[in-house]
């Protein structure tokens, strides 16, 4: 049976060959991305990956580790041919086939976000801006609501309530319906998971 790391490392060097064979000019505007001789720059929650004909190299030369990898790999090869115009706000539970992961988001995202912040609502505040979130263009009754460009073509709306006397806090992730045209339901989920491990990062 082979192990996780060579079946990955297949996979990995199959996306990279389907990646090295696009048009790299036709996606640049479709996906917001910056194309740079034969080398695809594609910012992920405001780091920028450089995908170039052999590898994924972040701004430290090394290669990112397998949910980054993968993430930006879907991202480039399920572009669509028309750009999708939806732009309305859902739940990971609301996009297509995603109830495999439901429980997942809810525990190893909303949930971690909730448990790690909970009583600390101004240092997700902080935490938040040096991440690049800004206010999203509409207003919601949250105690924190926070926009965040997880990728050129895919925005997520960060919405927190912290712990009072009557209620738990409570945390949720949001994204536009035209993110499943541009990301899977696993990548979507590794997504919002990326999200609570970098507002982790910037804590320590």
């Amino acid at each position: 049976m082979r192990s996780q790391s060579t079946a990955f490392k297949k996979t990995y060097t199959d996306y990279i060959a389907q990646i090295a064979g696009m048009d790299s000019g036709s996606i640049e505007e479709k996906l917001g991305v910056h194309v740079e001789g034969n080398n695809i720059i594609i910012h992920l929650f405001g780091k920028p990956y450089k995908i170039t004909k052999n590898d994924i190299v972040e701004p430290s030369g090394k290669r990112p580790s397998l949910d980054i990898c993968v993430i930006l790999c879907k991202y480039l090869l399920l572009c669509p041919d028309v750009y999708p115009k939806d732009k309305e706000w859902v739940s990971f539970r609301d996009l297509k086939d995603s109830g495999p992961l439901t429980t997942y988001f809810a525990n190893d995202v909303a949930g971690a976000i909730t448990s790690y912040f909970v009583g600390r609502l101004d240092d997700l505040r902080k935490t938040g801006k040096t991440l690049g979130g800004y206010p999203p263009d509409f207003e919601v009754a949250y105690d924190l609501f926070m926009q965040f460009d997880a990728l050129p073509r895919v925005p997520v709306i960060l919405l927190f309530n912290d712990a009072d006397d009557e209620f738990p806090a409570q945390s949720s992730v949001l994204f536009e319906r035209r993110a499943e045209k541009y990301l899977d339901p696993e990548c979507l989920a590794m997504a919002g998971r990326l999200l609570f491990t970098r507002l982790k990062q910037v804590q320590m």
